[in-house]
């Protein structure tokens, strides 16, 4: 016997009940985590107006530029919605977050093997085992240029990996 779907009212209140316990911020990372592993486009600006339809958006058209992440996304939450396949992935998500997502205090243009080290434990990625490799072997895939001595810089290469290409695996 399978479960009654709720019906919309019930679902809002059940959302509504689950969020309660939560901090805001800690509310809109699970909001937007969410509507990134549903494919839902994330609202931009102001509240919802109840007189319109709400958008409809098909796994196929889901949009995956980098507006479709808002300023201040966290790193477990951007790896979750973008599934890198690799360590050389995974440092490019940490440069593309720390350049376009992070809070503004913690911005910047380019990443370390400190930033990679730091990143990939707050995002519960995989440690690699030649963790000072990972930034130059990217380097040498074209997703990094060198900027001065053990700093990197994301390319369009790089960038267009992450926001095009990553996250973009069969759910079937």
């Amino acid at each position: 016997m399978s479960a009654q779907k709720p019906t919309v009212g019930q679902a809002i209140d059940q959302i509504a009940t689950a969020l309660a316990g939560f901090e805001g911020h800690e509310q809109t990372t699970i909001l937007t985590t969410v509507c990134s592993l549903l494919k839902i486009a994330w609202p931009t600006s102001g509240p919802h107006n109840r007189s319109q339809e709400a958008p409809v958006v098909s796994h196929a058209s889901a949009p995956t530029a980098s507006s479709s992440y808002p300023a201040g996304m966290d790193i477990k939450s951007l790896k979750i919605a973008k599934e890198p396949s690799s360590a050389r992935e995974m440092a490019c998500l940490v440069a593309y977050y720390l350049s376009d997502l992070a809070p503004p205090d913690e911005r910047k243009q380019t990443i370390s093997k400190a930033d990679i080290e730091k990143y990939f434990k707050q995002a519960g990625y995989p440690l690699p085992t030649a963790m000072e490799q990972v930034l130059p072997d990217s380097k040498k895939s074209g997703y990094f240029d060198s900027s001065t001595r053990g700093e990197y810089k994301l390319t369009r290469v790089g960038h267009n990996q992450v926001v095009h290409n990553m996250g973009k695996k069969d759910k079937a």
